[in-house]
């Protein structure tokens, strides 16, 4: 790390993960790849690469898959610093992932590293760069068996534990980190682990192992939040709604109801006798109503269209949804170019009130949400009267024929029919975020 001495400024590098395939998430990344999907629809990856200006004067991005869709958007970004792509490869872990991007820095350079999938609503980059020493950031969270649990002594870190069967304690990794980059490389020696990778939580326990002292940053749980699985993007976006003020850029034809903090952005429009009851997120180009009901914890991106007696509560809706008239969308995420049908109902409690599972990389788990609708890929379509269970997914360009209760997920490129058959339709994804 150096001084920009013209402004009294500390500056070093930084290296982006933005390389995972995002699994977990899916059908969302099925057509981007995790780094671009959006929080109040702007993607993660800008939220990061925006907070390190005046932090650092160059950003390593360690890419790999849709690796082209994320050069093609940092490219596009006017950014007052230098980037620089390195290509994974084969996806061998985080470690091999930091290993790569730090490489040909300088040893005694300073590095942020920075999970893309990470998200913290007030921007902590400033702090931890300005820190002495090695930082690693640490939350608590109330369930951390998912996670790996920090072990530490007087603010100091001693040790990962990988998702341990008993919880040693509530504070976890949390994906930002300041280092030395000779200390990474000198611990880089380390094993794959269980599941076939090498991880970077192993080269940060050798380094405090050899005696790298590396001090720990808490976080309150309430400002930090991974995104691994669909229902976490919806409480990503609750975080960020937290600090939107009202701010209303677009059009409104009275009578319209409008109350508490809702953006509404350039070029678009409210028809009448819509109610929208913040806080609420409306991008740019976006047409609502006549008399449509956007309920708090919404999110709506460019382009999309709400219609008449369309009603939205706690969702997520990407950019070019069409929900023209007459449906429900409640605690769901619809991506990219969907059209939904009229009367299309997602429904999102369960008769005995129990908490929603969902099905992630076919396995059953709790979404610890009581309320929770459908994840819906891009460019699907359902016809009119379609009604989807709580918890399903429908994987991208797939068609809902009409009268359908879907119960199951249904595959990417299918056909579901009224009766519950499910054919395999030979359709390309087609998305604006896809690779050519």
């Amino acid at each position: 790390m150096r001084e920009n001495t013209a402004q009294g400024r500390l500056v070093l590098k930084a290296v982006i993960l933005a390389a995972g395939n995002g699994v977990r998430l899916r059908p969302i990344t099925e057509t981007r790849p995790k780094p671009l999907i959006p929080i109040l629809c702007k993607p993660m990856l800008e939220w990061h690469l925006e907070r390190l200006a005046g932090v650092v004067d160059e950003v390593v991005l360690v890419v790999g898959y849709m690796g082209e869709a994320v050069r093609r958007f940092v490219e596009g970004m006017k950014l007052p610093f230098k980037t620089r792509f390195v290509e994974q490869g084969e996806p061998r872990g985080t470690g091999d992932a930091v290993v790569k991007g730090v490489s040909g820095l300088d040893s005694d350079e300073e590095v942020l590293v920075i999970y893309s999938d990470v998200f913290t609503p007030v921007n902590i980059i400033p702090e931890i760069a300005g820190a002495e020493g090695n930082i690693l950031v640490a939350s608590e969270v109330e369930n951390p068996r998912d996670y790996g649990v920090v072990i530490e002594e007087n603010g100091y870190f001693k040790r990962v534990l990988e998702k341990p069967a008993e919880s040693y304690s509530r504070l976890i990794n949390g994906g930002i980190y300041k280092l030395r980059v000779g200390d990474i490389l000198a611990n880089s020696d380390i094993a794959p682990s269980p599941r076939g990778e090498l991880e970077f939580t192993d080269i940060l326990n050798n380094m405090s192992r050899r005696g790298v002292e590396i001090r720990v940053h808490r976080l309150p749980g309430s400002s930090w939040i991974d995104i691994g699985k669909p229902w976490q993007l919806l409480e990503a976006n609750k975080m960020a709604l937290k600090s939107i003020r009202r701010e209303i850029k677009g059009s409104v034809v009275g009578p319209v109801h409008i109350e508490g903090d809702v953006f509404i952005g350039e070029g678009s429009i409210v028809k009448p006798f819509t109610v929208i009851e913040g806080p609420v997120y409306i991008d740019q180009g976006v047409e609502i109503g006549p008399n449509a009901r956007i309920r708090p914890w919404s999110v709506i991106c460019k382009g999309s269209k709400i219609g008449f007696s369309v009603e939205v509560k706690e969702s997520i809706i990407l950019e070019n949804v069409h929900a023209s008239h007459l449906a429900y969308i409640g605690d769901s995420i619809i991506c990219e170019e969907v059209n939904l049908g009229a009367g299309t109902i997602t429904a999102n409690l369960r008769f005995d009130e129990s908490t929603v599972k969902m099905l992630v990389k076919n396995r059953l788990e709790d979404t610890g949400r009581r309320k929770m609708g459908a994840v819906i890929g891009a460019g699907v379509k359902t016809g009119v009267n379609v009604s989807l269970m709580p918890g399903v997914k429908v994987g991208s360009n797939t068609w809902i024929m009409p009268g359908s209760v879907v119960y199951r997920d249904v595959d990417s490129n299918s056909i579901h029919y009224a009766d519950g058959r499910v054919e395999i339709k030979a359709r390309d994804v087609k998305s604006n975020n896809s690779e050519q």
